[in-house]
C-alpha cells in the first residue's frame, strides 16, 4: 500500500488536479482520477486472469511450466498488463517487494510464476524488460490470499489518499480555473481549415427562415419541425398505448 500510493504526475493524478481547478469537492476530484484507471494505471484483474489462465493452461496440456508461460507471453508481450516492461530498470522497487515477500516467507505459485514470465519476456523481447510495479504487487498481494478484484479495490483506496494530497495543494496554491479563460492553442488545432463565412444571399439557399408571422405560418412551420429526426420537435410527448413502437 505504500508503494502504490503514489507515482508521481500521472494522467490520473493531473485528472485530480484539472478537476478540482474547477472548485469541486475533493470526493469528485478523487473519484475522476480512480475511474481514469485502465489498464495502463491497473489492470489488477486482467494481469490475475492472465496468471490464472497460465496456470490453468499449464495444468490442462501437462507442459513444462515455462513452455507454456513463452507461449503465452508472445501473444502477450507489449500488454500493459503482462506485469513486465522497461519501467523498472533502473527503480529496484518492484524487485525489493518480491525479495521481501521472500524474506516473510508469503511467497507462493504466483511470484514463482512472474519470476517465470520475466525470463520468457527477457526472452522474447528486443528491448530490456523487467518486472515492473503491476507484476510485483499484484503477484505478492495474490500469493497473500487476496484476488484480483479484491487487489484493486485496496490498491484503489490507498491512491485515493494520494489525489486527495494534490486536490489539496491544488486548491490551495493555485488559483481556480474559470470556464472559457483556458483556451487551445491555435497551433494545436488539427481540424479543417478556416472556410469564409457565407453571405445572407448564400445561405438562403440551403437554410430556411422559420419565423412565423400568422397563426397559419406558426402551424406550418410546426409541422414541418416535426418532420426533422432527432430533434427535439419530433420527439412524441404523448403515447396512446405504451406498448406500441413509434
Amino acid at each position: 500500500m505504500v508503494c502504490m500510493l503514489e507515482d508521481g504526475l500521472s494522467s490520473p493524478a493531473n485528472i485530480t488536479r484539472i478537476v478540482a481547478g474547477g472548485r469541486t469537492i475533493l470526493t469528485q476530484a478523487a473519484g475522476a482520477s480512480i475511474l481514469a484507471f485502465g489498464h495502463a494505471y491497473g489492470a489488477y484483474q486482467a494481469f490475475g486472469k492472465l496468471l490464472d489462465g497460465i496456470l490453468a493452461r499449464q495444468a490442462k496440456e501437462g507442459k513444462p511450466l515455462a513452455e507454456t508461460v513463452e507461449a503465452v507471453v508472445k501473444t502477450k508481450l507489449n500488454d500493459p498488463a503482462l506485469g513486465v516492461s522497461g519501467l523498472m530498470l533502473k527503480d529496484p522497487m518492484a524487485k525489493r517487494m518480491i525479495a521481501r515477500a521472500e524474506k516473510l516467507g508469503v511467497a507462493g505459485k504466483y511470484i514463482s510464476l512472474i519470476k517465470e514470465v520475466v525470463k520468457a519476456a527477457q526472452k522474447l523481447s528486443k528491448e530490456p524488460v523487467d518486472i515492473d510495479l503491476l507484476g510485483a504487487t499484484g503477484a505478492v498481494m495474490f500469493d497473500l490470499g487476496f484476488t484480483p478484484e479484491a487487489t484493486w479495490g485496496i490498491l484503489a483506496v490507498t491512491r485515493a489518499f494520494a489525489t486527495g494530497a494534490h486536490y489539496c495543494e491544488e486548491i490551495e496554491q493555485e488559483e481556480p480555473v474559470r470556464l472559457g479563460q483556458t483556451l487551445t492553442p491555435k497551433e494545436w488545432y488539427d481540424g479543417p481549415e478556416d472556410r469564409p463565412v457565407p453571405t445572407r444571399e448564400e445561405r438562403k439557399s440551403v437554410a430556411k427562415c422559420m419565423v412565423a408571422q400568422t397563426p397559419e405560418e406558426w402551424k406550418q412551420t410546426f409541422l414541418e419541425r416535426q418532420k426533422i429526426k432527432g430533434s427535439g420537435w419530433a420527439i412524441v410527448e404523448e403515447i396512446d398505448d405504451p406498448k406500441r413502437k413509434i
